[in-house]
């Protein structure tokens, strides 16, 4: 089964769901920000990207300076917790397909998962 967390206000987010379909890939489109993805599902994600947590968190998001994440120093569970409860901070698109994970930025990473 093929998933894509998937921010139909994003431009990567549509192109990489734009590959997908020309690929004829049939995918679970989650709209993160409307169904967040839990904590075990984001821990699993991150294991399946092999990144430390704080790679899936967009550090240009008005959001990151808010909260003032750039002078903080979290432990992985920490930053999940902290896109749990602030979606908006997650990278997106990510798309897993046969147990890997890649995110969409540039989409080439996601032509790579759908052709190992």
């Amino acid at each position: 089964m093929t998933k894509i967390y998937h921010n139909p206000r994003c431009t990567k987010s549509r192109q990489a769901l734009q590959l997908l379909q020309d690929r004829g890939v049939e995918a679970e489109v989650i709209k993160y920000l409307e169904t967040p993805p839990t904590k075990k599902e984001l821990t699993e994600i991150i294991k399946l990207l092999d990144v430390p947590a704080e790679a899936l968190v967009r550090k240009k998001e008005a959001l990151y300076k808010e909260l003032g994440l750039g002078e903080k120093k979290l432990t992985k569970q920490e930053w999940i917790a902290t896109m749990v409860e602030h979606p908006k901070l997650i990278e997106r698109p990510i798309v897993i397909h046969n147990g890997k994970a890649a995110i969409g930025r540039p989409t080439e990473n996601i032509a790579e998962i759908l052709d190992a």
